[in-house]
């Protein structure tokens, strides 16, 4: 997609829902509810398969043609709950080479985080073209999106911790869709799971201890990864928790390969 920017500019002036001193959107015209029911049915377009997910639609500037793209270059990142879209705008200019998308479930939301990147690339030409978001839902459709062993990182971000007994089914980390996250990861790819709410950082830690699929980061590898440093500050929710000097617990592990 190609922009004119001064009729990006102009277009700005006129529209309420982007600021005129950064010309990115307003977060008040795209609030939404904080969490939605990852268990109903919603009504939204879906890949049928991996090799169906439209590149030219997510990163045009790279993929003017999904027919002619280069089929080795591929996503590796996949933010789940991409919430509005920190994460990914901090990880586009530190892994400026690789292939990222955010999912998210509230159309609201992704409708903010798809302007927000349109802003972006306009107001910095070349850059944050690594980046898009998808409305779906990543409890349902992971297979949908991403073949075997095709990502590296996978981020879980302050996700819904459905307190009720009941609603524990609903949580994004559980035994049965770690199944379904070690098959989209690679060997040596990573899940990094953070939280403010220590039951739900417990639950997600001893999901992951006792998958045989994961193995934890140790306090070394855990300080050398730079993408570990984002978690607590990149997202508006972890800020928040930040500026109430509230506690976080994170779980971070590495996809290993099966026991023989």
């Amino acid at each position: 997609m190609l922009f004119n920017f001064s009729l990006t500019m102009l277009e700005n002036e006129a529209n309420p829902t982007i600021s005129k001193s950064t010309g990115l959107p307003r977060k008040r015209f795209y609030r939404a509810r904080a969490h939605s029911n990852p268990l109903s049915d919603s009504h939204f377009p879906v890949p049928i398969s991996p090799s169906e997910v439209d590149y030219s639609l997510h990163y045009p500037q790279l993929f003017p043609s999904n027919d002619q793209r280069d089929k080795n270059k591929k996503i590796e990142f996949a933010d789940i709950g991409c919430g509005f879209g920190g994460l990914l705008i901090s990880l586009s200019t530190l892994f400026p080479e690789t292939l990222m998308i955010g999912m998210e479930l509230r159309d609201k939301v992704t409708e903010y985080v798809k302007e927000r990147i349109l802003a972006l690339r306009v107001a910095n030409p070349g850059q944050y073209q690594n980046i898009s978001v998808d409305r779906t839902n990543s409890m349902k459709y992971i297979p949908n999106y991403f073949e075997k062993a095709q990502l590296s990182k996978m981020f879980f971000l302050f996700p819904d911790p459905h307190f009720k007994e009941k609603n524990h089914r609903r949580r994004v980390i559980s035994p049965h869709l770690l199944d379904e996250y070690a098959y989209a990861l690679r060997v040596g790819g990573i899940i990094y799971t953070i939280t403010d709410v220590e039951e739900l950082g417990e639950w997600m830690k001893t999901c992951l201890e006792n998958h045989p699929l994961f193995e934890a980061l140790t306090s070394e590898e855990l300080e050398a990864d730079p993408a570990v440093k984002l978690l607590s500050s990149a997202t508006e929710e972890g800020q928040k928790v930040a500026r109430n000097e509230g506690q976080t617990f994170q779980a971070v592990y590495r996809r290993i390969s099966a026991a023989p």
